[in-house]
């Protein structure tokens, strides 16, 4: 299996990254010729006005006496300037937040495809709100900077060059002194991107970590007041907003400084210009309109360089949010899809065969050893055994939410690991234990089975289920809204309706994980008739602690220690001493206790 590992990401080099990530955005790509146009057209308009002051003073004002004709003609021609390129500038913006939205809803689509595509182990080697973060927050990261500091890399890098371009053609003495002054400035650069790079990467973990504890804690209110914990888990989500700001400090301190230099840098670079200029217009060697628009000039070139920080200060936390969600694309699905490759299987009563199987956790011990089964068609087999003695592990497998380590499990004769997922899960559906609702009405629930069902088929599926009487027992009948994750419901309640989605899907093998464990005797008893009812007629297996259910199988597979240790029908395996008698008289006591 392989481990989202941020570590491993971050060796990628901040161009590298760029690079990747643009890759994966084509969007972002979509009309930059234009938008590069449009730049252009912006950053030249903004040498307009220090052109338009050296020639009024120069030419306008010459020998004393104004020429109005020529200084009008000026303003009327740089106020037009000015408006052209307050145009280029505003359909430059427009056209660079579309790209950016498009390119950012790529990723952020193909980021929340890949977290579905990774395994069940993969996604518990992270907790869901820190790869939810990489999916939400990290990509927010992004979209700041593409939209205010792409933009600002584009039109400073242009506004820079054409002020260094007018500047040298004004004085190249004076353009001498204002490099000299920067240049210390551009090779000290590279080494506070890297410390940035390091500060920003902090700052996006410690992100992740805060929104991993913050949806723990609301997923599990009920628990932690039920235990009186609130001020623990108050101490804990305090203890990683703590080192969220102390990462975002210590970025920030960075930044401070080198905002700082640069304002040395810049006043320094002013005053020896304005020195430098006087002693060259006592010279004769510049014009006082020169010397006055090379220090609007200067405002222009000085301008970006002191916004390079702030860039530099959004670069960072961008690139180390594309690090991150780069580590959830890069990572690997170890149970994939074989796609248009993939075996499609035809409809009818399954066999299942697991051929000397084997499987491990990560890290972990063996759970499963060399199991070996065959699951004849329309059979109900019932799974039963000690917690912990690889019951589920069994039912991850068979729907292979999981890969077996070694051996193999079969479906029809074909390996699962060749079979299509849409073949796959038409033809097995899982009943989990704790089965998931989603914050609609229970029609739409249900109807997750079959996106096409009507009403009416599901009406009939609760009705062939013996639930039509639940059902009217609702305040609004299907349109019931059963709230986040099902709360609005019982948890018992949660399970007929999983049940019924299951029943809708109408699949070739149901394979029920603890299917009645949250049902009440009364509703278990409504469930056994109806259960008799759905899975006749198709391969079924049922995971079960509540013996009841193996009593109705026809067959028994009794797991101990990762093992099959015995197998055959409840009667027989009852009346033979073994796990199975062990475990049938135990429930048995604990029924009439």
């Amino acid at each position: 299996m392989t481990v989202l590992n941020d570590a491993g990401v971050a060796e990628r080099s901040a161009v590298g990254t760029l690079r990747r990530g643009l890759a994966l955005s084509p969007e972002f790509r979509a009309g930059i010729a234009g938008t590069l146009a449009l730049a252009v057209v912006a950053t030249v308009g903004k040498v307009i006005v220090p052109i338009a002051v050296q020639q009024v003073i120069d030419r306008g004002l010459k020998d004393g006496t104004p020429d109005i004709p020529f200084i009008r003609t000026a303003v009327l021609l740089c106020a037009a300037g000015v408006v052209l390129t307050a145009i280029a500038g505003y359909l430059m913006n427009v056209r660079l937040y579309r790209s950016t939205e498009s390119g950012l809803a790529t990723l952020r689509v193909k980021g929340f495809r890949h977290v579905h595509d990774l395994s069940v182990l993969t996604q518990n080697s992270e907790r869901r709100g820190a790869l939810v973060s990489r999916v939400t927050g990290d990509v927010d990261q992004i979209s700041t900077f593409m939209q205010w500091g792409g933009l600002m890399i584009i039109v400073s890098l242009g506004q820079l060059l054409v002020a260094s371009a007018l500047m040298a053609v004004y004085s190249w003495q004076l353009a001498l002194v204002v490099w000299g002054c920067f240049v210390p400035l551009a090779f000290a650069l590279p080494r506070w991107q890297r410390w940035l790079s390091s500060a920003y990467t902090g700052v996006r973990e410690r992100a992740g970590d805060m929104l991993a504890a913050i949806s723990e804690s609301v997923v599990g209110t009920a628990v932690i007041r039920a235990y009186g914990s609130e001020e623990r888990t108050a101490a804990r989500i305090e203890a990683t907003v703590d080192a969220h700001k102390k990462a975002q400090s210590r970025a920030q301190r960075i930044v401070a400084v080198t905002f700082s230099i640069s304002e040395i840098v810049a006043a320094v670079a002013i005053a020896g210009v304005v020195l430098l200029g006087v002693w060259l217009g006592i010279g004769g060697e510049i014009s006082a309109g020169r010397l006055v628009a090379f220090l609007f000039l200067i405002t222009l070139f000085v301008g970006p360089l002191q916004m390079a920080t702030e860039v530099l200060n959004e670069a960072q936390n961008a690139i180390a949010g594309w690090r991150r969600v780069l580590g959830v694309l890069d990572t690997p699905p170890d149970v994939a899809d074989p796609g248009e490759d993939g075996v499609t299987l035809p409809r009818g009563p399954i066999e299942v065969r697991f051929d000397r199987v084997g499987f491990a956790y990560p890290g972990g011990v063996p759970v499963l050893h060399d199991v070996s089964v065959d699951i004849a068609p329309r059979t109900r087999v019932a799974v039963v055994g000690e917690t912990g003695s690889g019951k589920t592990t069994f039912a991850k497998l068979l729907t292979r939410l999981m890969d077996p380590v070694s051996g193999a499990v079969l479906v029809d004769g074909v390996d699962l690991r060749k079979v299509s997922f849409a073949s796959l899960r038409e033809r097995i559906v899982m009943v989990p234990q704790d089965g998931f609702l989603f914050d609609d009405t229970l029609a739409e629930n249900i109807r997750y089975g079959r996106p096409s069902a009507t009403d009416e088929d599901i009406t009939l599926a609760l009705t062939e289920l013996g639930l039509l009487d639940w059902l009217e027992g609702l305040p609004q009948g299907l349109a019931t809204p059963v709230g986040q994750r099902g709360e609005s419901l019982s948890a018992g309640e949660r399970q007929l309706v999983a049940l019924a989605r299951a029943y809708l899907a109408d699949p070739d093998l149901l394979l029920l994980d603890e299917a009645t464990s949250a049902v009440d005797p009364a509703t278990e008893v409504r469930l056994a008739r109806a259960l008799d009812g759905v899975t006749r007629g198709r391969t079924a297996i049922s995971i079960a602690h509540r013996l009841s259910t193996a009593e109705n199988a026809d067959e028994v597979l009794v797991f101990d220690q990762g093992r099959i240790v015995q197998r055959g029908p409840h009667a027989e395996l009852a009346a033979r001493p073994g796990v199975y008698a062990d475990l049938y008289a135990s429930w048995t006591r604990s029924q009439h206790g």
